[in-house]
């Protein structure tokens, strides 16, 4: 018998995932033209071009213990020096190899990250929307999630009950700009605020910022991210290269800490260890090698421009409403009933996989995926023009 605990996760299994399977049924059953699957954020945009290159090369050139043996639990220092000095370029920081530990993927640096900082009991802020996946990360080490509701309409981080919800329990708090499923970028004002708060209210108590970060090259119309470690000292960073190289299966991300984080040495120790005891040990080996050589290459995002603006005109040229997306490649809309989840269903007699917004603490909207190609997004402009008059 599996344990209890997990009789429960199993069967609140991830909708997204879900719809993500139903789909590949009923393109099955209807042919891939036929069917608009928006559910899963799964980069459409190949790959660039040098990534096969430096692959190759490393497979022929460099020696095979030193691209697939052993390393310190924080990945290659090579690798790690090399990000470092990036950062410190785009962002004027001053970080070195020992500021990162290289993980797999997004993923495994928020576990480690909360592994490291987290006892039985403590509280987890986010604030919704947010991706669900959090909720389960912070139970697996006994804490529980916070979640302060969503900031109508703006989706922006609401700053007042973030102070009313920290407690002597709070231990952290988790933010994602750009925001899954929102495409909302949190401003430097916006995060000036919110580490100020944090600042007054860790007087007593340490308390953590963790910024979410997979989606950090995925923006539009020349728009700022404005870098998060600045702004407060007990800041980590959890980094994937999955949408910045569309390399989501390679699973391969890094945490990044700020030097003046309290116990900076003892914390650097703690994230080697979580890496290796949570079962990860270090991220893949060649494909740090490969960051190593492109850390600055990014992929082609005129496509998820394209199909943003394509799909933002249509549904709300349809009455929908929509926040703007900034960065990401996500809508938000509001559905046209309260229920969400019905919603969906009745989505999917046109074929259109959508993902309600109670898989994001943010019940009454959806979520649209435009990681997919254009062709998709044209052919499913009727099946959201005929999903709409359902509810004129």
């Amino acid at each position: 018998m599996i344990a209890e605990n997990m009789k429960e996760l199993v069967a609140g299994s991830s909708i997204i995932r879900a719809m993500f399977e139903e789909g590949k049924a009923l393109t099955e059953k209807y042919g891939a033209q036929n069917v608009y699957d928006f559910s899963l954020g799964n980069p459409n945009v190949a790959p660039p071009d040098e990534i096969i290159t430096i692959i190759n090369d490393i497979l022929v050139n460099e020696q095979p213990k030193l691209v697939h043996g052993y390393m310190n639990n924080s990945g290659f220092e090579s690798t790690r020096a090399v990000i470092a000095n990036s950062l410190n370029e785009k962002y004027n920081l001053d970080l070195a190899s020992d500021n990162l530990a290289m993980t797999v993927g997004a993923a495994g640096a928020l576990n480690i990250i909360l592994k490291c900082i987290l006892n039985p009991a403590d509280e987890v802020i986010v604030f919704a929307p947010f991706f669900g996946e959090y909720t389960h990360y912070v139970s697996n080490f006994g804490a529980k999630l916070v979640v302060i509701p969503a900031n109508y309409p703006t989706f922006e981080p609401n700053i007042q009950m973030l102070e009313s919800a920290i407690t002597e329990r709070t231990k952290a708090v988790i933010i994602n700009t750009p925001n899954n499923p929102t495409g909302v970028v949190y401003t430097e004002q916006l995060l000036t605020q919110l580490t100020e708060t944090l600042r007054k209210k860790s007087a007593q108590n340490t308390i953590y910022l963790i910024s979410d970060e997979p989606y950090r090259e995925i923006v539009y119309d020349n728009v700022d991210v404005p870098c998060v470690l600045p702004f407060y000292d007990n800041t980590f960073i959890a980094y994937s290269y999955s949408k910045s190289l569309s390399l989501a299966g390679e699973r391969i991300g890094y945490v990044c800490m700020n030097s003046n984080m309290e116990s900076f040495e003892d914390m650097i120790q703690a994230l080697r260890v979580a890496n290796r005891i949570l079962g990860f040990v270090n991220a893949p080996s060649l494909f740090q090698k490969v960051i190593e050589k492109c850390v600055d290459v990014e992929v082609d995002i005129s496509l998820y421009k394209l199909n943003r603006d394509i799909l933002y005109k249509h549904l709300t040229d349809l009455g929908f409403v929509c926040v703007y997306p900034q960065g990401a490649f996500y809508l938000f809309p509001k559905a046209p009933i309260s229920d969400d989840v019905l919603f969906c269903m009745e989505a999917k007699k046109f074929n259109l996989l959508l993902v309600p917004g109670s898989a994001f603490g943010c019940p009454g909207y959806f979520r649209v995926s435009y990681c997919v190609s254009n062709q998709t997004v044209i052919n499913s402009l009727d099946a959201f023009t005929k999903l709409a008059k359902i509810y004129k």
